[in-house]
């Protein structure tokens, strides 16, 4: 830890690689975090997209040590223990918004928490009704506060756990598999490492993940104005 850089934080492969006395405990940050970022309403700086697809392409790596013997198999079950842990998080966060009822939105903002994260993801909330659930997943900031307002608003919870499995398993299963499969792809038919290009895979992502959000509140600017 000689070298830690408080900017490696902001990096999804720092997270991955993480050791802890000559041990891999890189799964359980990666499963930690998928948690913390709606259970701990901490998502709005975690990498969750990027951190995902970079888990995929090092499954392998992160699986080591409770490996099936089967490539398949290792992913899937990464996978489901992601899935898992992401319908574990927004449940809390469900639970914190049932129990605080507007007790958030009398808080004052700190580094962790923003008032402003709050009220966008209540109005998507209202815009796509149950569904939110399910698109807030791929969509940073949002996903942290769906579940609480979910629970602000006391959505139906047969409703809210049905598109809770639903988006958590899709979000898991599309992000991890997609880096596995993409990387292998890449490496098979090209010749071409994608752990080479970590930084502007990164940047892809989220840059492809956060513009639909900074566009919609741009609009917003313009339309009051």
């Amino acid at each position: 830890m000689e070298d830690f850089n408080w900017l490696q934080l902001l990096n999804p492969e720092f997270y991955i690689l993480l050791e802890f006395g000559g041990i891999k405990i890189g799964l359980l940050v990666v499963l930690f975090i998928v948690f913390a970022e709606t259970g701990l309403l901490a998502g709005f700086f975690l990498p969750g997209d990027s951190l995902l697809f970079l888990a995929g392409i090092y499954s392998e790596s992160l699986m080591s040590q409770i490996s099936l013997g089967n490539d398949f198999l290792n992913v899937t079950v990464f996978a489901l223990l992601v899935t898992v842990m992401g319908i574990l998080g927004n449940m809390a966060g469900y639970w914190f918004g049932a129990r605080s009822g507007n007790y958030l939105y009398n808080q004052k903002d700190t580094f962790f928490f923003k008032k402003k994260y709050l009220y966008q993801s209540k109005e998507f909330f209202e815009k796509y009704g149950s569904r939110a659930i399910v698109f807030a997943r791929f969509l940073p900031i949002v996903r942290t506060f769906a579940p609480v307002i979910a629970g602000i608003v006391s959505m139906d919870k047969k409703k809210f756990m049905f598109f809770n499995i639903l988006g958590s398993f899709l979000w898991s299963f599309s992000m991890i598999f997609a880096g596995h499969y993409l990387h292998a792809l890449f490496l098979d038919k090209f010749n071409i490492d994608l752990k080479h290009y970590i930084e502007y895979i990164v940047i892809g992502i989220v840059g492809f993940t956060t513009i639909p959000v900074l566009w919609k509140l741009f609009k917003k600017r313009v339309h009051l104005e």
